[in-house]
């Protein structure tokens, strides 16, 4: 990690901090402020430029190990190409995609993560809440026994009686769910962002099951 930045690890959990420190690999952030002048010039706010700005020197540079989802999320975190209105509000790219996949990766009005394809879709409520679920995924993964994939009907028919949700993922159009030896992973930011295409995906899950009781 770049001991010249600010640390990404700050908000996380003991376990999300864990998994950035040995999964991820900190680059240098992009110098912003050199794009200052051009983007007041194209009518972006000081303060939507401010908040890219801190984005940046938080995350800037960071990749991490691959999601279980959207074909392993962003290659590495970095702010760029503001968009928006006033009267929307304002939205910038939190990083380039790994692979080709329809929709590209961004930060929201309130700051959440989400994929914009046909529509803007929210994932998390955070950047933190990304983090937080790939750690998780990661941590589910090695200690599971059992991993099942489920789609579309199967997703919407998971009986979550009996779990609680897992808040510090920050969950929107994503969840994940936990009870004693067991996780649940709930992707939906597909199926809404293209709901209304005729490339309407599917919702899908992830259940590990078989965890030992301190996982």
């Amino acid at each position: 990690m770049s001991t010249g930045h600010r640390q990404p690890q700050a908000g996380l959990s003991s376990r999300a901090r864990s998994f950035v420190s040995i999964h991820g690999i900190r680059l240098e952030p992009q110098p912003l402020e050199v794009h200052r002048e051009f983007w007041l010039g194209r009518g972006i706010p000081a303060e939507q430029i401010d908040r890219m700005t801190a984005f940046e020197e938080r995350w800037g540079g960071l990749a991490l190990a691959p999601a279980p989802a959207y074909e392993g999320g962003p290659r590495v975190f970095g702010a760029d190409s503001p968009e928006g209105s006033p009267q929307e509000g304002w939205w910038f790219s939190a990083g380039d995609q790994r692979c080709s996949v329809p929709f590209s990766f961004w930060i929201g009005p309130e700051d959440e993560f989400g994929i914009y394809g046909p529509t803007w879709t929210p994932l998390h409520s955070s950047i933190e809440g990304w983090v937080e679920s790939v750690a998780l995924a990661h941590h589910a993964a090695l200690r599971a026994k059992t991993i099942t994939r489920l789609h579309g009907a199967d997703v919407d028919a998971l009986d979550l009686s009996g779990f609680e949700q897992v808040p510090e993922v920050r969950g929107l159009a994503d969840t994940w769910w936990k009870r004693s030896g067991s996780y649940i992973a709930i992707f939906r930011g597909e199926a809404l962002a293209f709901a209304n295409t005729r490339s309407a995906g599917r919702a899908h899950a992830l259940v590990y099951e078989g965890l030992p009781e301190w996982a």
